[in-house]
């Protein structure tokens, strides 16, 4: 086969350390532009940036040709060092969550993180982790799971 072809659309989720709430909802959109920013300089198209003042999602289409742990400590490290200028406390958690996403499905989760307040009203993070880890069946140590 002389062609490659690959549509993986990624739903990534982490938190600051120790879920500190350090995103004040006022910076949250240069935030989310900032992040948006960061797939764009690094050929991964962001469908989706958003989260609450601990935690963050972005919903973004990863190349075929960027391994997921190099995408993923493109947006932390690069969001990081530019959140750090602004408050030198700022840390991500080291871990995340990286959730693939059929194409048939890429809305639905778009409408999820643009509506991430309102759904905040009624669960924490912890709890919306917990269930993302269960819906896409990955095994996780209830006593760990936020170390």
């Amino acid at each position: 086969m002389s062609h490659s072809y690959a549509q993986n659309h990624i739903h990534l989720v982490f938190s600051t350390k120790n879920r500190l709430k350090l995103i004040p909802k006022q910076f949250q959109p240069r935030l989310w532009a900032y992040i948006a920013g960061i797939c764009k300089n690094n050929n991964m198209l962001a469908f989706a940036v958003g989260g609450m003042p601990d935690h963050i999602h972005v919903l973004f289409r990863l190349p075929p040709t960027l391994p997921l742990i190099r995408a993923v400590t493109l947006i932390k490290s690069n969001s990081s060092k530019w959140l750090r200028k602004r408050d030198p406390r700022f840390a991500w958690q080291q871990g995340y969550g990286a959730f693939a996403v059929s194409s048939s499905h890429v809305s639905r989760v778009i409408k999820y993180i643009d509506s991430q307040e309102k759904h905040h009203q009624k669960f924490t993070y912890e709890h919306e982790f917990i269930t993302m880890l269960k819906r896409h069946g990955i095994p996780f140590d209830p006593d760990h799971v936020f170390d």
